[in-house]
This record gives C-alpha cells, structure tokens and sequence, in this order.
C-alpha cells in the first residue's frame, strides 16, 4: 500500500483517485457533531478557530477512555453523515481532509470537489485495531465534551481509502 503523510497539499490532493488505499502518517484531529458544532459557531460568530483548518485532517471519531499503559482507546470511525451539516462551511473555510465512515450527501460531495478537498473512510468497527496506529494524544481544545473533545492524535500508517477524490470521483457510486 502507498503510504502518504500530512500536510496533504493541494497538488497531493488532486492527484488523489477514489477507491486507492493509502496508509496515513502524520498530525491528524479528532472531531463530532458537538465539536463541529462549536467550529462552526465560531466561523458564523468570527471568533478564532481552536485549530487551523487549512490543510488539517479531521477524523470524525469519539475515542474511548484511554486504558493505562495505552496512548489512546479503541478510536474507530463515526458515521460521517451526521457531519454533513457542517461540512459544506468549514471546506469553505479551508478545510479539505476528511476521515469517516460511510457515504455523504450530494451537498458534501459537491462542496468536496468544488473546494479540491478528499474525503477518506477508514475500517469500522476496528477501533481497537486502529489505535495501535495512534503514536500520541492530546486534547486541544473543547475539553469539556469529553470524547467529543478535539484531540490532536500523531499516527502512523493508519489505514484509508478514498471515498470522494477533489474531482467528485465517489467509491459509493453517486455521480
């Protein structure tokens, strides 16, 4: 498998192609509903961002308490739907990486090409598999949300598969 590391740039985006497997290495950032929430709040509001959105990888997921001796707990992928409300804005706002699980609407999928983004899915229900991908974890802001906190993780090789490429290219067979 390919192996890929972050900041993806636009021309890495680009050349992107749905359906190609890569193995992810780099800084990437935990995020929800409630923390995807409070991100655009604070766009619509005009208050500073807790994290820089250009060029960040958002990884829709809820880790599990954090067992001793471990960096992170089982951190499978959320279902990214439940994303799509906030997703068209904060791609217009310079977000282009995305990792989830499962397909997303029209709306996404136009806003994803328009704004040359890449939307990743990853393995469900391998969470525990997954955090052995996990190299560090830290909580950078809206720590009160508890799992839905965002965390800024250090992986290595985790595993993705391009679900929606910057050209509209979509594993889930919308056009």
């Amino acid at each position: 498998m390919k192996k890929i590391n972050t900041p993806l740039d636009l021309n890495k985006i680009k050349s992107l192609k749905a359906g190609q497997e890569f193995l992810l290495s780099g800084t990437i950032y935990t995020a929800r509903d409630q923390a995807h929430k409070r991100l655009v709040g604070a766009v619509k509001s005009g208050k500073k961002l807790p994290i820089e959105l250009k060029n960040a990888v958002i990884y829709y997921c809820g880790p599990t308490n954090t067992p001793k001796g471990k960096v992170i707990g089982s951190c499978g992928p959320t279902t990214s739907s439940r994303m799509d409300e906030f997703t068209p804005l904060l791609l217009a706002k310079g977000l282009r990486v995305m990792i989830g699980k499962g397909a997303r609407s029209e709306e996404v999928r136009q806003a994803i090409k328009k704004n040359k983004g890449v939307y990743f899915v990853t393995y469900a229900g391998c969470g525990a598999l997954l955090a052995k991908h996990v190299k560090e974890a830290k909580v950078v802001a809206y720590a009160d949300l508890g799992p839905e906190a965002i965390l800024k993780l250090k992986v290595k090789d985790f595993p993705l598969i391009v679900a929606i490429d910057a050209n509209g290219g979509n594993i889930y067979g919308q056009a």
